[in-house]
């Protein structure tokens, strides 16, 4: 899918690549990665979701991007009963890994959302459409980005209940996401078992989690830094996610 907002941005101003940005260390993905989740509502295989760092490097004002593209589609009965039709798109900075443009398209059991955001970091401002401009907090990221940012921290002495925060925006509000360390532990996985990093994401209450903690990510405890799995209680059952494929990551992971 092709977004107006997109075309915006090839026709930035130059001053754009003159500004001052951040450099953050990348060495968890790169180009060509490509992750397969598959999800489950309770005890039903309900949908497959893919993540993607697309192999091509579309440039902004002269600054390299990754163009990362996340897709959730529903499968099987579950498909019948309530269709999906997700996808998540998003250009960052390769150097200062924050996002130039941010479209969402969201089709949930007829729900529709469709949102494009083009970021005026130097201004820190991003369009959210119709010409309305939204102040924004330095760095701030996307809902896409940012889940490519934690991958890049320094988590090795991470302390547990030690957070992390992201400056994130969602639904034109900004919002400093957080994430707990909650330890290390170890869990069986399609490929055998894997150390891995364990996180309780704080989440906003009454939207769609019950409490602020009913979430939790297991993130492989290496480079990569990639999520081998994850549950959350909802206010209508559960979810779980497990990662089913791989291929293009940047480290190889450390099974046991």
């Amino acid at each position: 899918m092709k977004y107006v907002g997109i075309a915006l941005l090839f026709i930035l101003t130059s001053w754009t690549a003159q500004a001052n940005f951040r450099t953050v260390q990348n060495e968890a993905f790169k180009r060509g990665e490509k992750l397969t989740y598959r999800i489950h509502y309770g005890f039903v295989d309900a949908a497959i979701a893919t993540i993607e760092v697309a192999n091509e490097n579309k440039k902004f004002s002269d600054r390299n991007t990754y163009h990362i593209v996340g897709i959730g589609k529903s499968k099987g009965t579950f498909d019948f009963f309530f269709k999906i039709r997700d996808r998540y798109e998003t250009y960052i900075d390769e150097t200062a890994l924050i996002p130039w443009f941010f479209g969402r398209r969201v089709d949930e059991g007829g729900f529709k959302i469709a949102q494009d955001y083009i970021f005026h970091h130097q201004q820190n401002k991003v369009n959210v459409g119709n010409n309305k401009m939204v102040d924004i907090w330095q760095n701030t990221q996307d809902m896409l980005s940012g889940f490519y940012l934690a991958r890049t921290m320094d988590l090795s002495n991470a302390k547990e209940g030690q957070l992390f925060s992201v400056p994130t925006i969602v639904d034109g509000e900004m919002y400093n996401l957080q994430i707990k360390f909650k330890g290390r532990e170890t869990i069986k996985c399609d490929w055998g078992r894997i150390k891995c990093l364990k996180f309780v994401p704080v989440l906003q209450k009454g939207r769609v989690f019950k409490r602020e903690e009913d979430m939790i990510v297991w993130m492989s405890d290496d480079k990569n830094h990639i999520p081998i799995r994850a549950k959350a209680d909802i206010l209508f059952g559960s979810l779980k996610m497990d990662l089913i494929d791989y291929r293009g990551i940047a480290n190889p992971f450390l099974f046991q």
